[in-house]
């Protein structure tokens, strides 16, 4: 993996695990009454997006258990359409969607460093 990808990999991983804490100590609701939980909760998915679209195209075509184009493609949106976000959405992937990026990103580093050993 060369070093810009562990870079954006860092970027990603860190951004997710920020959501996935945010999230679990919160409920759906939170989101109705408490913005700077959804500014948050967006930005780090746009991180999570850009971050994603800076990778080598290498890395995406060879892990392709990281969902590449949803990543990029969220971002876009969030960036894009800022004014008609829907808070259902970006809930639902903060709580399910996360997680497994979290398994498979912590998985791919895993990897490398064995690898590197």
């Amino acid at each position: 993996m060369n070093p810009e990808d562990q870079i954006r990999l860092r970027h990603m991983l860190d951004a997710a695990m920020e959501i996935q804490q945010y999230a679990q100590s919160s409920i759906r609701q939170d989101l109705n009454r408490d913005k700077k939980l959804v500014h948050s909760l967006v930005r780090l998915l746009e991180i999570i997006g850009k971050a994603a679209s800076q990778t080598s195209k290498q890395l995406r075509d060879n892990v392709p258990s990281i969902p590449w184009p949803v990543l990029i493609g969220m971002r876009n949106r969030l960036i894009h359409a800022y004014f008609s976000i829907n808070l259902d959405v970006v809930w639902s992937t903060s709580t399910e969607d996360i997680p497994p990026l979290i398994e498979e990103l912590s998985k791919l580093f895993n990897k490398h460093y064995e690898n590197n050993q």
